[in-house]
């Protein structure tokens, strides 16, 4: 997981140039077919839709919340960690960590702040707000964040407080039985589906793309980066 978040980082703020040269050079090592699969997951991802995850402690829920974006398309997950790690299993993770920006925060407080400031609406889900509905949720008024908070006591107050809307998952039972990975699960797919299906611009943008591309083709190549140091200067 650090190693993934050190590349996002190591590699950033290049041009579109930077990106495609490098990653002319890299197809050399890799099957059309495996090529193939990168452009056509990269077309299908999006930073419109994102999610915030809270202190996740249980090692299984935070392996199948990324997971969930990896197969769901969502390109960015955020954090916050100030009690517990968000520490995925590997055995459960299965490598689509190598898929997922991760994206730690300090605190809640500087989540929401980078996140409104990046144009995010911020939406807790919660059964206990009056709220919308997977159905009626509005996906087109803008990028959204879902917030998901701990296993046993949700979001946090701070959270409630300064989210934009919240979201429930309406339910028949007698006891609230969905877990944090089952409610993630749910709302990821719907919402991310009504997404495709609207005529708001949720691709990823050209640039970013670009970048992308470069890192899940450096990430393919075995000895990716050895390999690249004999052709250019990484720096």
């Amino acid at each position: 997981m650090k190693n993934t978040e050190s590349k996002r980082l190591q590699y950033a703020g290049h041009s579109v140039e930077w990106y495609a040269e490098r990653t002319a050079y890299l197809r050399e090592f890799l099957t059309e077919e495996r090529m193939g699969v990168l452009s056509r997951t990269l077309e299908q991802r999006t930073r419109y839709m994102t999610i915030l995850t809270e202190n996740t402690f249980h090692p299984q829920n935070a392996s199948a919340l990324v997971r969930h974006c990896e197969a769901f398309g969502l390109q960015d997950l955020h954090t916050v960690e100030t009690r517990c790690k968000f520490s995925p299993n590997v055995n459960i993770v299965r490598g689509t960590d190598k898929w997922v920006d991760i994206i730690r925060h300090e605190d809640t407080t500087e989540a929401i702040r980078t996140l409104k400031s990046a144009g995010y609406r911020v939406v807790a889900t919660t059964p206990h707000h009056k709220s919308c509905t997977p159905e009626t949720f509005d996906v087109t008024a803008g990028p959204f964040c879902l917030v998901f908070g701990t296993e046993h006591a949700g979001v946090s107050e701070e959270i409630l407080e300064s989210a934009d809307e919240y979201l429930q998952i309406p339910m028949c039972g007698m006891v609230e039985s969905l877990n944090v990975s089952a409610s993630a699960a749910i709302l990821i797919y719907m919402l991310s589906q009504r997404m495709r299906l609207s005529d708001v611009s949720w691709q990823i943008d050209e640039p970013s793309q670009a970048e992308l591309l470069f890192r899940w083709t450096l990430s393919s190549v075995r000895d990716g980066e050895r390999i690249m140091e004999r052709k250019f200067d990484l720096r």
